[in-house]
């Protein structure tokens, strides 16, 4: 392994050429996972809420949508927001925010589905109830049903955002300098240590994505050990 500065090789893959030159590495994937999984947040709540509260033909369409988006590969949305945006806009649309808008798609659409399911097992009782006493439907579910269905939703919008930042590795197909486009470019450079760069590839993956669900575990324990303890005084 002589031969080779390691502590610059280090540095680029976690910072790209930052600051002389873009950010790029865990640093510029880390800045995907996050905008996207706060894009996929607000797009997986609004459409959950939407098929919660819609019946009938609306009800239907949207639907569609959502499985739609669910259907599509991830690399397959990159290409259409990557090529299609632009012509659409009508403007120049940096790579970084098609990979950014093709990943909160399809997050949003799987968080709507897990929204919605998270709605629809809160019985049906207790939206009757706060209707009854005179509620709107959408203050029911604000106040009511909301509040009890983030335990339900919760697994599955960490799990989601576990997968994008898997799915960010992706970026590499439109030129977006992110982890695994550095290290891909880094071996190709060096053509002599594919083993040890993929490893510490694997081993970056495994430590962001160990301490998402580490987080999560704690917030879902906080959050069960608080609702135990409001259920028994």
């Amino acid at each position: 392994m002589t031969g080779i500065d390691w502590l610059p090789t280090l540095r680029y893959l976690l910072l790209g050429a930052f600051p002389e030159g873009p950010l790029g590495g865990v640093a510029l994937t880390l800045v995907l996972s996050v905008t996207s999984a706060l894009l996929a947040a607000l797009i997986g709540l609004a459409g959950g809420v939407a098929l919660a509260m819609t019946r009938g033909v609306v009800h239907l369409a949207l639907t569609a949508i959502v499985a739609f988006f669910r259907a599509i590969p991830v690399l397959m949305l990159i290409f259409w927001t990557f090529f299609l945006m632009p012509i659409l806009l009508h403007i120049d649309v940096p790579g970084l925010a098609t990979v950014v808008c093709a990943l909160a798609l399809i997050g949003g659409a799987y968080l709507s589905h897990s929204v919605y399911a998270g709605i629809e097992s809160i019985g049906a009782g207790q939206r009757d109830a706060a209707l009854s006493l005179g509620l709107t439907r959408w203050q029911a579910l604000k106040e009511v049903v909301l509040p009890q269905a983030v335990r339900v939703m919760l697994p599955s919008f960490i799990n989601q955002c576990v997968s994008l930042i898997k799915d960010t590795s992706l970026a590499y197909i439109v030129g977006v300098p992110e982890f695994t486009f550095l290290a891909n470019q880094l071996n190709n450079r060096l053509m002599v240590y594919p083993a040890q760069i993929f490893l510490f590839v694997g081993f970056v993956y495994l430590l962001l994505c160990g301490a998402l669900q580490w987080i999560a575990n704690r917030l879902v324990g906080k959050r069960a050990n608080a609702w135990d303890g409001r259920s028994h005084p």
